[in-house]
Order: C-alpha cells, then sequence, then structure tokens
C-alpha cells in the first residue's frame, strides 16, 4: 500500500501522489497522478523532440541527450507541484518499445538509441529469416523476424558497427539507460522485456534459440524483474531529495500503459491508438497465450498480454503531408475534409512512408498513391491518407476479431484521433463499428500510474478502475461498403508494390 512507502513525509494516504515519467516519440512528460489514477492538475512539464534521421532510413537518438531532457521533465513537474512533490509515493515510467542502445563497463554509450523506427537493419531480419524457423519464433516471441525489433537490430549493429559492438558490455532499452544513470544498474521490467523479440511470452524468459543466432551473449542482457528500486543515485539525490527514497518502478511499454490508461484491460474492449504512428491492442489477464498469425503479442506486466497490430504511420503521415503539401491550416483541413465524401477522390493511399509493420511486415515497403491528376488538391490527398491508415487498421482489426472471439467495444485514444472528429468518424465507417472517444488525454501517463498503483496495493485491480469516456461515433453502412471497395484497391496496390521488388 501506499500507506506504507517509508520516506521523510508526514502525509496520509490520501494525499500521496505518483510520479509518471511518459517517454514517447514525439515528447518526454512528467505529471502528477493521485491514489485513484486521477491527473493532477497543472503539473505536467512536456518537452517535444524527435528521433534523428540518418542515411539508409536510420532513425535513432542520443541517450544522453534524452536522459536530460527526462531530467528536465522532471524538474518542470517538481516545480510546477510546489508543495505537492513532498507527497511523492512512487514514481512510474512508461517509455516507447522496441529500441536499444550499447553500453560499455562503466556505463557509457557505446552505441545512440536505435528506435523502433529504424529500418536500418531490414536485410539482417531477412537474414534470420532464412536462419530460423520465424514462425515458430513468432510464436513463442510475439515478434515476427522484421527490423522493428532487437534480433535485426543486433545482428545488423554487430556487423556494421563492429567497434562499438565488441566494446558493449551490455544491451539495454532507454528505460533501462536512465535507471542505470540513476541507481548505477540496470534492470528490466517483464513488459519492456516482452517486446524485444528476444524474449518468450509464455516463459517469460529470454529465448535461448534467438540468442544462439545472434552475436551476443544473455549475460549480456539485463536481469528481468517487476521489483522496483530505491536510493537514487549521488548527483540525482542531491538534484531530487524528495525522490531518493521512494520506489521506482521500472518502465512499461508505452502501448501496453495506453490501453490501461484508457481502460482497455479485457477481451471486450479493443484501444484504437493513433499518435506519431498507431496500434490497435487488446489487452486482457491470462497464465498463457497462443499468438496467431500476422498480430504481435507482449505483456503489459507479468499477468497481462496485450496482442495487437501496429502501423508506422499516423500522426507522422499528417505531419509529413502539412510539410510537404500547401495544407490550410487545420481547423480549415478538418472542415474541408469532414464534408467530403468516402473515397471520392479518385486515390487510392498505401501509407508506408515509414515501412510497414502490421499486418504484413513487408520491412522495405514503401508507400504510393495512385490516381494523382493536374486538379488533385491538396485537402483531396490528406482525406485519402486519412482513409488509407483506416483501412489499414481495418484489416488488423479482421485478424483480431478472428483470433480473439466476442464483442469488442472501440475506444480511440491518441492525439490524432481525439484531435480530428473527422478522422475518428472516417475510421468507425471503415471498420464498420461504432468508436468511443476516451476522455483521458494522456493514457500512457495514466496507465503507467495505474500499473505502479496496482503493484504496490492501492488499487484492488485495473479491472476494477474506470475511465471516463467521451463521444461515440456511429457507422454509417454506406460509406463502410465504399470502403470495403477502396480496401480491395489498396490490397491490389500493396500486391504490386511487393511485387515490384518494393520489399526485396
Amino acid at each position: 500500500m501506499l500507506g506504507v512507502v517509508k520516506n521523510k513525509r508526514e502525509c496520509s494516504v490520501e494525499d500521496q501522489l505518483i510520479l509518471t515519467i511518459d517517454v514517447g516519440s514525439s515528447s518526454v512528460r512528467a505529471s502528477l497522478y493521485d491514489r485513484t489514477g486521477k491527473y493532477v492538475n497543472d503539473t505536467e512539464a512536456q518537452l517535444p523532440y524527435s528521433f534523428k534521421a540518418t542515411s539508409g532510413d536510420g532513425a535513432e537518438i542520443d541517450a544522453d541527450w534524452l536522459v536530460d531532457t527526462i531530467a528536465r521533465a522532471v524538474d518542470g513537474t517538481l516545480s510546477l507541484a510546489k508543495d505537492k512533490a513532498d507527497r511523492i509515493a512512487a514514481v512510474a515510467t512508461s517509455t516507447f518499445w522496441h529500441s536499444v542502445l550499447g553500453i560499455d563497463r562503466e556505463g557509457r554509450p557505446t552505441t545512440p538509441i536505435l528506435t523502433w523506427a529504424d529500418r536500418r537493419a531490414a536485410d539482417a531480419a531477412a537474414e534470420l529469416r532464412g536462419r530460423l524457423d520465424e514462425g515458430a519464433v513468432h510464436c513463442r516471441t510475439g515478434c515476427v523476424l522484421h527490423s522493428s525489433y532487437l534480433p535485426a537490430k543486433l545482428l545488423w549493429l554487430g556487423r556494421n558497427s563492429p567497434e562499438a559492438h565488441s566494446s558493449t558490455e551490455h544491451w539495454i532499452s532507454p528505460g533501462e539507460y536512465l535507471y542505470r544513470r540513476l541507481f548505477g544498474r540496470a534492470w528490466v521490467g517483464t513488459s519492456m522485456a516482452s517486446a524485444t523479440g528476444l524474449f518468450d511470452q509464455n516463459l517469460k524468459r529470454w529465448d535461448t534459440e534467438v540468442l544462439e543466432a545472434l552475436p551476443i551473449e544473455e549475460s549480456q542482457l539485463s536481469p528481468i524483474s517487476d521489483e522496483p528500486a530505491r536510493g537514487l543515485w549521488g548527483e540525482w539525490a542531491k538534484r531530487w531529495p524528495m525522490l531518493r527514497d521512494v520506489p521506482w518502478f521500472p518502465a512499461a511499454g508505452d502501448g501496453a500503459c495506453s490501453n490501461v490508461g484508457c481502460g482497455c484491460v479485457t477481451r471486450d474492449r479493443l484501444a484504437l491508438m493513433v499518435g506519431t504512428s498507431g496500434a490497435m491492442r487488446v489487452l486482457w489477464r491470462a497464465n498463457s497465450v497462443k499468438i496467431p498469425p500476422g498480430l504481435w503479442c507482449y505483456h503489459s506486466d507479468a499477468e497481462r498480454f496485450v496482442m495487437g497490430g501496429a502501423l508506422s504511420d499516423g500522426g507522422n503521415l499528417v505531419a509529413w503531408l502539412r510539410k510537404t503539401t500547401r495544407l490550410p491550416d487545420p481547423e480549415e483541413a478538418e472542415r474541408v475534409v469532414s464534408q467530403m465524401r468516402p473515397d471520392s477522390h479518385g486515390l487510392t493511399f498505401l501509407p508506408l512512408l515509414a515501412g510497414e509493420r502490421g499486418p504484413g511486415w513487408a520491412d522495405h515497403a514503401h508507400g504510393a498513391i495512385v490516381g494523382l491528376s493536374m486538379a488533385t488538391q491538396p485537402s483531396q490527398i490528406l482525406r485519402a491518407a486519412l482513409e488509407g491508415v483506416a483501412l489499414r487498421f481495418a484489416l488488423i482489426a479482421e485478424i483480431l476479431d478472428s483470433a480473439i472471439l466476442g464483442e469488442r467495444r472501440v475506444i480511440a485514444t491518441g492525439g490524432g484521433l481525439l484531435g480530428s472528429r473527422a478522422w475518428t468518424q472516417i475510421m468507425s465507417d471503415a471498420l464498420g463499428k461504432p468508436i468511443t472517444v476516451s476522455a483521458v488525454e494522456e493514457a500512457s501517463s495514466r496507465g503507467a500510474a495505474l500499473l505502479v498503483l496496482e503493484a504496490m496495493g492501492e488499487i484492488e485491480t485495473l479491472e476494477s478502475v474506470e475511465a471516463p469516456l467521451g463521444e461515440m461515433f456511429e457507422p454509417d453502412f454506406e460509406r463502410h461498403e465504399v470502403y470495403r471497395s477502396a480496401l480491395a484497391r489498396q490490397l491490389k496496390l500493396y500486391d504490386a508494390a511487393v511485387e515490384n521488388n518494393f520489399d526485396s
């Protein structure tokens, strides 16, 4: 219980707070939540950033720069919190999944952080598919052999950065590196380990067969533990004395945290998230899982699985269009797009500009637009892009419905959908399902806090906590049929793209 946390502060259980650190793909946020999982007003500090694009489809970030950014966000929240900072009873962390860096014996980075968006390991993934039984690997690890995951990244690093590889003592995630800096040691929680491609989902341990195919040893990976740490190292204890002796729980994956935060923690709820990228996820408690083809499967914690599909294109696609075309301002673009009839632009948009994860996992795939003419307007391209993303989600939804039987309520979250009624309606029409918008603005932050509150015994179960909901969007089934035809065209374009060596 929060009330038995040993620290120097004298405050009631009801007054104790959780500090959350949310490291996403486009910003770092720090904020406070109370013991019921409610955000404490005016305590969020947000620092935007972006991954560094390199040649060859690289997407990386400097590890020490990221730690400094996280620290500045924490400083901001502590400053905003004022006297509330002395009531912090634990720290919860959410970070992006599928990312890795190397550190040497002294804990210094030997590589930048290779993020989930880094595609340079595509050829390494293809090599692994020739050496391993990909179907068996997927059944055990919940991950295909793809550039998103660590097996391909580690093989690529060994081939392309031999000096850095040979000087690396440990391979860790960004959250582990943060805690290595704060506490002098690294350990990894079940959630973060589960999304590496190196972890057996049912046995909850590092996968020996995959490791044997890589130029690393299991001893170079962190021990798996969901236990918190206490006792910040010297400079950090001086910087944050109020956080020195409170428990810091290991980082959980931002996708799982988002499900928890918006209340999608049972089989009958489906989280549809569009942020920088996009994902569709079901999370539930189980002892074991059978993982179907086409979907990924990870953990939110040691007792729950999260299964779904992910798209590399989401809000980043809209940002690219805004930078590349002469779109009107966002409010005007929203108005114009919402007034267009479905699929009325004569375009077929394949939204794979940032590569493909689900459902086809074509590592070398690129985006495409067919049907452009001299009369095509930027707002029509935007509408086609929004519809194109919705159609990819429709494919993922079909696979999920086949894998996990039963009706599900679709809950929309993420800035892409929370900020666009037009896109949410397009999603509902494309899926042919009602969509309820989550009233939780920062689901990953809230989810991280709730996971810690449950681990500390402050809430009985995640399933017992309600999440506020907002507007419901009902599908138009005539529009749904239009989108079914549009999906058939998109699938033909996808096949043509792959056949024309977009994926080789």
